[in-house]
């Protein structure tokens, strides 16, 4: 928190950044796929995911314009809006999808995880969760517990006095998925049978396996989200693919989790869901988990779950999503990211993996290993200086706190002449990560 006075009154807003020891950038307003800072300057955003629209989408503000005037209904009185939101859910995200059930609307994305976890440790009657390493699933109740980057704890974090919380659930942390678009040390991964072959014993011990698709930098494919959801039906685990980034179009196609065969017993959503205009998240059911809670009152409560407003965004944004055909966009798009990025990896030896799907992508710098980052210095990590060059040449790059670690996630709606000036700006600011990389080597 900042008290200086001639910061007043944003002086008294406790504040946190995602780009460890850098100031984040003053936001004063925004359009289509720009920030327009304190300073006068319109700057690319490149990394949101929470805004898959941009700013100012005219179909979604005219849509909040006229859910404006609709009575306050909390999640226990019946809403025609929230039967419309579901109703257009199914029509536009789960077409041919016919294992998938019903779909409760929350707050965030940190909420749904729990709300899920916690559903699952009392329908199988097992305290653990199983997760992958390097995950992240939020900051609230068992999201915490099961957000395995060590430095988004929930606690405080200082030079030597790090304080963190307690843990409310024993987890089990499985192996990630391995693949790369690049890597400069040129390894393979190793055969899944290798990698997971602890995994089924961690499965028969755990109440759920919760699976996200791009934290840390990892990104499944098919065959490794195949081979656990196998893994975790034999062993009554049930399989909870957190959608919360990559759901509704992140990962160019409706859902992440579609790159496989196998289909989850739940996935929860959040960020994008709302087009970035309204906090809004879903828990959405199997057919057979629908059945399973049959004959029982789920005792799990929220006020303002289901908000009128919040499901008029989602209905509008699933109304944009398909008219404007944001999934072929996207999907085009990656090719464009894929091949520009895989390029940028080879000219900077500063780079040891991109990974990425759609618009989402991960650059991890060569540095210390991410298990021992704490966010506990006062000097800002290599990736925030990168961040912080990037925003001087005109683009938000994030870097979710870590470390070595930057991401790129720029609005579904961004133009590919955009992308390529996005991409042309992390490559002319990694050449400072280039210079401190190379001063480290010469030390060595």
């Amino acid at each position: 928190m900042t008290t200086d006075k001639k910061d007043r009154p944003m002086g008294r807003l406790l504040r946190t950044g995602l780009n460890a020891g850098t100031e984040a950038p003053r936001v004063t307003g925004g359009e289509g796929a720009f920030f327009i800072l304190a300073d006068g300057r319109r700057v690319l955003d490149g990394s949101n995911t929470g805004g898959p629209l941009g700013h100012g989408h005219p179909k979604l503000i005219a849509a909040l314009r006229e859910a404006a005037s609709l009575p306050m209904v909390n999640e226990g009185w019946n809403w025609s809006g929230r039967d419309q939101a579901a109703e257009d859910f199914f029509r536009v995200a789960l077409p041919g999808e016919d294992w998938a059930g019903a779909i409760r609307f929350c707050l965030s994305g940190s909420e749904a995880n729990d709300i899920a976890l916690s559903l699952a440790q009392a329908i199988t009657g097992r305290p653990a969760i199983a997760t992958r390493a390097r995950a992240y699933h939020g900051l609230v109740g068992l999201s915490r517990d099961v957000t395995v980057q060590p430095h988004w704890h929930g606690g405080l974090a200082a030079p030597g006095a790090t304080r963190r919380p307690f843990a409310g659930a024993p987890v089990h942390i499985l192996p990630p998925p391995e693949g790369a678009l690049y890597r400069s040390d040129g390894a393979a991964p190793a055969p899944l049978e290798k990698s997971l072959e602890g995994a089924p014993a961690m499965l028969a011990r755990s109440a759920a396996m919760i699976l996200d698709y791009t934290q840390g930098g990892f990104y499944h494919d098919g065959a490794y989200q195949d081979a656990l959801a196998g893994m975790a039906r034999e062993a009554g685990c049930l399989w909870i693919a957190d959608e919360v980034v990559t759901g509704l179009g992140r990962a160019g196609r409706r859902f992440a989790f579609q790159g496989g065969a196998s289909r989850p017993d739940i996935v929860t959503l959040g960020k994008g869901l709302g087009g970035g205009m309204v906090p809004v998240a879903a828990v959405l059911f199997s057919a057979e988990m629908v059945e399973r809670m049959q004959g029982s009152a789920w005792q799990n409560y929220g006020t303002l779950r289901g908000h009128p407003m919040a499901m008029a965004a989602v209905s509008a944004y699933l109304r944009i999503l398909e008219e404007e055909a944001l999934l072929d966009r996207v999907a085009a798009l990656e090719t464009l990211f894929a091949g520009r990025l895989e390029e940028i990896g080879r000219r900077h030896p500063s780079v040891a993996r991109i990974a990425g799907q759609g618009l989402h992508w991960t650059i991890e710098l060569h540095g210390p290993a991410w298990q021992n980052w704490l966010a506990d210095t006062a000097e800002a990590p290599t990736a925030s200086l990168v961040a912080a060059e990037a925003l001087s040449l005109g683009a938000v790059i994030g870097t979710s706190g870590e470390q070595t670690s930057l991401f790129l996630a720029p609005p579904l709606i961004i133009s590919a002449e955009d992308s390529e000036r996005l991409l042309a700006i992390l490559d002319q600011s990694l050449d400072l990560a280039d210079r401190a990389h190379n001063q480290q080597e010469t030390i060595r």
